[in-house]
């Protein structure tokens, strides 16, 4: 394994951290500058985001080659003060190679090497402006960030180096009790490959606050591609219910719970003819400092298509390995369980898969994902990261291996 890049930016991190009061003094230094020199910023801020990682990627039984890339990213944008209730943010994104660059990153042309989705491009990332001159409501008009809920349905896949951003209209709204209203149309996206995808796509989510239980959201999600056949693929239309919470049941004991359902057909140009459902199910509890959740979450099938999330950050969901970002024709089932803890100020989890179709019929394999993480203060972190998946009737077996650094500001 060639990780030369990692090891210097973990020395470099570790000098930075040496000494405590040289670092704070430095961090000090750093965010008085990027605020122009201003404590309250009156000038506007300056965001930075450095971010360096190794990846090895490898298929068994495959005719690729064992794909390493160490690629370092940056993300470099100016937010302006606000002024008669406007402000406005533009953010430069670029991606590039350190050491090792034998991937195929869909764009490169190497396509003898497994698949890692981080090619080496330069890009505008955001460009926004928002107005709060109505009462308890945000318009957001350019290219931005949409997170919505758990990112599921739509998110900025903030795993991979480039971000999935969106040309487009937001309105978040305030003005009920307990109830945050979002909306927009989306009329292009850039995903994570810098490529522009043209749409026509409106999304509604109303979240409703149980104070001391959860939240209780309804969402509608109309996507519709605009550019090619491929895309029109992808078009779908969604409609759904999703609580989310947790009770404290005394000061060592916490529950934790979801339940989601989703409907989804095709939409405008998609050559496929479908009706499928959407099933979550978790609950956990966290106590002592550790957090244990089981969950079925469940993809139906139907006529060689499955339930879709084509604006979703995927990476989170079913397995790191990356094995199912598209829906198997016959539907999934993924049962899992995950723990984690925090010691010495570091973070650990790990999750078991165990993967069917949607019928419970057909195994697929089962994953193994392992997570260790530490931040050193509010702007440095360190990341171990490991995927394995054990294909059993889809896919092959396919390992994954992540050391990421990053600094914030």
């Amino acid at each position: 394994m060639h990780h030369s890049g990692f090891a210097v930016f973990v020395f470099t991190m570790m000098t930075l951290t040496g000494s405590q009061n040289a670092f704070a003094d430095i961090n000090k230094t750093m965010e008085h500058a990027l605020k122009l020199g201003q404590d309250d910023a009156k000038y506007g801020q300056i965001k930075f985001d450095l971010r360096y990682r190794y990846e090895n990627a490898n298929t068994a039984g495959s005719a690729k080659q064992t794909a390493n890339a160490d690629t370092i990213r940056l993300r470099m944008g100016y937010l302006t003060p606000t002024f008669a209730n406007f402000q406005a943010y533009a953010e430069f994104i670029g991606n590039q190679d350190v050491f090792n660059n034998n991937y195929n990153s869909t764009r490169n042309g190497k396509t003898q090497y497994d698949v890692i989705a981080d090619p080496q491009q330069n890009e505008l990332n955001q460009l926004w402006f928002t107005y709060t001159g109505f009462s308890d409501t945000n318009i957001k008009v350019g290219r931005q960030n949409i997170i919505l809920d758990n990112a599921r349905f739509i998110g900025n896949i903030g795993w991979r180096q480039m971000d999935q951003t969106f040309d487009a209209i937001t309105v978040s709204n305030k003005s009920l009790p307990h109830t945050t209203v979002k909306a927009g149309y989306i009329l292009n996206t850039r995903d994570i490959f810098s490529k522009e995808n043209d749409m026509d796509t409106q999304f509604v989510n109303i979240g409703y606050t149980f104070k001391g239980f959860g939240q209780l959201t309804a969402y509608t999600y109309l996507v519709d591609y605009q550019e090619s056949s491929i895309k029109n693929a992808n078009s779908n239309q969604t409609y759904g219910l999703r609580f989310n919470g947790a009770f404290q049941l005394n000061n060592d004991f916490k529950m934790l719970y979801t339940a989601e359902y989703a409907w989804q057909k095709d939409l405008a140009d998609n050559p496929n003819s479908y009706e499928v459902d959407y099933i979550h199910l978790m609950g956990g509890i966290s106590a002592y400092g550790f957090t244990l959740k089981t969950s079925m979450e469940q993809l139906g099938g139907q006529d060689a298509k499955g339930f879709d999330f084509p604006l979703g950050t995927n990476h989170a969901y079913q397995g790191w390995a990356d094995v199912f970002l598209t829906t198997p024709a016959e539907g999934i089932r993924d049962y899992y369980v995950a723990l984690r803890t925090k010691a010495l100020g570091i973070n650990v989890m790990g999750v078991y898969h165990n993967f069917d179709d949607d019928t419970g019929n057909t195994d697929y394999g089962q994953e193994f994902d392992f997570v260790i993480s530490r931040k050193f203060g509010q702007h440095y972190s360190l990341l171990a990261k490991y995927a394995y998946y054990n294909a059993e009737n889809f896919g092959v077996d396919t390992q994954r291996i992540w050391l990421q650094g990053g600094i914030h500001f």
